[in-house]
């Protein structure tokens, strides 16, 4: 059986998005209002919780969120203002994204089920180390790293749909590990911008993958990333060895020593531990 070259499935996906046979992954309308009243200077928690309250999930889930032992303080709190003012807006923006996603990486057959298991698993342990990297580092914000780690394989997801049609690949792990590779950065810098999201974070998904990146002599969300799937060895960071880990600048960047595993520093599988637990809500 003749495979498809990962050039002509580039081609192949491409025309079929062009043509919305298949559709890039999409935010619910609340969540792109919750976003937008965010990115507000202006917006007070008041506001924020009128969009909210008109997702019966979104608000369920905040005022768990509000009340975890991550966030949660002496007093349990039961408004939805009360659990924005806690979390602050921009938790509250990226657990919006959070259950948009989660919605979107829902299996529709048992073939996609394991490999987006497995997706969404590895993008909540990175988006959870990111959170706790952020920690060390005054010019990034945590909430927006654990953004960053959330949506940094969101290029994988109409790839993995677009491989149904193709059973070689899915029979064949390796080659679908290759075409994810090849492809995923440049689909999830698309499906980014058709989110209007800021330069920042759609440079993540664009060059995580990419060892040699290197934007400047301080710490960006990409460095963040690239150190949490590597340090989590996940996507195309399992194939790096450990002279190329050496020689990305992230680490530098980022103030961590590639030799010395993150997780061995103590208090930080605790802390990821905590963050982790967010998404299982």
């Amino acid at each position: 059986m003749t495979m498809i070259s990962n050039e002509a499935f580039s081609v192949q996906l491409q025309a079929a998005i062009e043509d919305n046979s298949i559709v890039l992954p999409t935010l619910p309308e609340v969540a792109l209002q919750v976003r937008d009243a965010v990115e507000q200077d202006g917006a007070s928690a008041q506001d924020i919780a009128d969009l909210v309250a008109t997702d019966a999930a979104l608000s369920a889930r905040l005022l768990q969120v509000a009340n975890s032992p991550l966030y949660g303080g002496k007093i349990t709190i039961d408004s939805i203002q009360m659990a924005i003012t806690r979390l602050g807006t921009r938790m509250v923006r990226t657990l919006v994204v959070n259950l948009a996603m989660k919605q979107i990486f829902q299996p529709t057959t048992a073939e996609l089920d394991q490999r987006l298991r497995q997706l969404w698993g590895e993008s909540v342990q990175v988006a959870a180390l990111s959170r706790v990297l952020a920690q060390q580092i005054p010019h990034l914000e945590r909430d927006q790293a654990m953004l960053a780690g959330l949506i940094h394989n969101i290029g994988s997801l109409p790839i993995l749909i677009m491989a149904e049609n193709f059973p070689e690949l899915i029979e064949h792990g390796g080659r679908l590990d290759s075409l994810l590779a090849d492809l995923a950065p440049a689909i999830g810098r698309q499906i980014l911008e058709t989110w209007n999201f800021p330069d920042t974070l759609i440079s993540v998904p664009a060059h995580c993958a990419d060892l040699a990146y290197d934007s400047g002599a301080r710490a960006d969300y990409v460095d963040l990333v690239q150190v949490a799937t590597l340090e989590c060895n996940t996507g195309a960071a399992k194939s790096a060895s450990p002279a190329e880990w050496a020689q990305a600048p992230a680490f530098a960047k980022v103030g961590l020593n590639p030799e010395v595993p993150v997780i061995e520093i103590e208090g930080i599988a605790e802390q990821i531990d905590e963050v982790e637990q967010l998404f299982e809500i």
